[in-house]
């Protein structure tokens, strides 16, 4: 595989301190116990040293390339400095460029608006419709969804080999699925692009949180990537790579900031000197407190010792898998099968359940947070579950009854600040769950899937 997992002698490190470590959330059967947070493709919790940092900084604040005064001053000095940080923990080249974004989402935007003319783009049908969905004025074409990971390089180099010559394309793929976990095989991909003239970006959501991002040794042009999945708040993300296309598009955002020089004209209008540094992408007020701490935590994993947390992952990992396999109800979704090199996201369904309900009686009967749904991948769950699109039912979906196939999925996630505790009573409330049933009833409101007060069963 592209990205190689940690040797077993590693020594393995206890759980990040993370915040939320200590919520304590109420049960429909009563009492109350401590949040297990296992929802970490969505949204990880902020690591604890994180938050200390931008708390040291935040008396600090101020406005970024916009004042004499000490504090903006300082504020600019963090501000460039995460962006060094930023491009060293993800290898990138000397003449790369990291542009600070809101989320992968805006990052992959910002490129597909940054398209040579006439560029052609290919994108798996398993895609998270962050990276399947941004292309649209482009010239698409969708790739069947691949068995093994040698067939995504074959199918990959067929549709290259098909393509216009001597025209623009790029490639674009995830680095680990937000469904299945499952890692891919980025650096044969590239290659791949490559020998057929086309660029490739990096959808490393799902990665980066987990395992090192080399953007030199894994030969890829751009990596995107989200702060909030990288175990840091505030709403900020990472397009890092070539600078040439970047510095040929218009701006992204047009505004203060990405302007070097603006003047009026005798007509009336106005001539603009755009910036020709990440800055030109950057229009506007940037969101300083997120960049630090995508920054902080890039710090704080690479000094923790990425292999030593991919150890532990990996052991949560295999404790996870082999804890679902003794429930036969349970079905653990995958494209590569069952041995695949995976990160710490599973997804599952279980025989007879609407997964919308076996997700909402984990949290609400046990404190246990996972997603259900079909995870801003329809496409790909839609291939993994054999169904076709569905109107919404309840919960999201359709009921499904006893022997019936569910048409969504539950995802359980989670990383670095994951204590074993949490795995352990994850498994055990599956087993219950599936042995005795759910406690309650439960029904839609408000499109959320709740425990019908005053409807417990016996």
């Amino acid at each position: 595989m592209s990205v190689s997992t940690a040797a077993v002698d590693q020594s393995v490190c206890a759980p990040l301190p993370v915040l939320g470590a200590d919520v304590i959330v109420p049960l429909v059967t009563g009492g109350d116990v401590t949040y297990a947070a296992l929802d970490y493709a969505a949204s990880a919790p902020a690591l604890q040293r994180v938050w200390d940092d931008v708390a040291a900084y935040a008396p600090y604040y101020g406005s970024v390339h916009r004042g004499a005064g000490y504090l903006s001053q300082l504020s600019t000095d963090l501000f460039e400095g995460s962006r060094e940080t930023v491009a060293e923990f993800l290898g990138c080249r000397a003449d790369d460029q990291v542009v600070f974004t809101r989320s992968t989402t805006d990052s992959l935007n910002l490129l597909a608006a940054a398209l040579p003319a006439d560029c052609q783009v290919f994108v798996f049908e398993t895609e998270h419709h962050a990276s399947l969905l941004p292309w649209r004025d482009a010239r698409v074409t969708c790739l069947d969804a691949p068995r093994t990971p040698g067939q995504a390089v074959a199918t990959l180099e067929r549709a290259l080999a098909g393509r216009k010559p001597n025209g623009p394309a790029l490639v674009c793929v995830t680095g680990a699925s937000n469904v299945t976990g499952e890692l891919w095989p980025v650096r044969e991909l590239a290659a791949a692009a490559h020998a057929h003239g086309a660029r490739i970006v990096l959808d490393a959501a799902q990665l980066a949180p987990h395992h090192p991002v080399d953007i030199a040794e894994l030969d890829v042009d751009w990596v995107a990537f989200s702060g909030h999945k990288l175990y840091a708040p505030f709403g900020s993300g990472v397009l890092a790579g070539r600078a040439d296309w970047l510095v040929d598009a218009e701006p992204y955002l047009a505004g203060g900031g990405a302007s070097r020089k603006v003047a009026r004209r005798a007509d009336g209008g106005v001539d603009v000197e755009w910036h020709t540094t990440a800055a030109r992408h950057e229009a506007g007020s940037p969101n300083v407190i997120g960049v630090y701490s995508i920054a902080a935590a890039c710090k704080a994993l690479t000094e923790a010792g990425f292999d030593r947390l991919v150890t532990r992952e990996q052991q949560l990992v295999t404790r996870v898998l082999e804890g679902l396999a003794d429930v036969p109800e349970v079905k653990v979704l995958s494209l590569f099968g069952d041995d695949a090199p995976r990160v710490g996201v599973i997804s599952f369904v279980v025989e007879g359940w609407n997964s919308s309900h076996f997700a909402a009686a984990l949290s609400a009967e046990y404190g246990i947070g996972v997603r259900d749904g079909l995870f801003c991948a329809h496409p790909l769950v839609r291939t993994l579950l054999g169904s076709e699109p569905q109107d919404p039912g309840e919960c999201g979906a359709p009921e499904a009854g006893p022997g019936e196939r569910s048409l969504n999925a539950i995802r359980v996630s989670f990383g670095a600040g994951t204590p074993d505790e949490h795995i352990e009573r994850f498994l055990g409330a599956v087993r219950e769950l599936v042995s005795k049933g759910a406690r309650w009833t439960y029904r839609t409101e408000e499109g959320r899937c709740v425990p019908d007060r005053g409807t417990a069963q016996v």
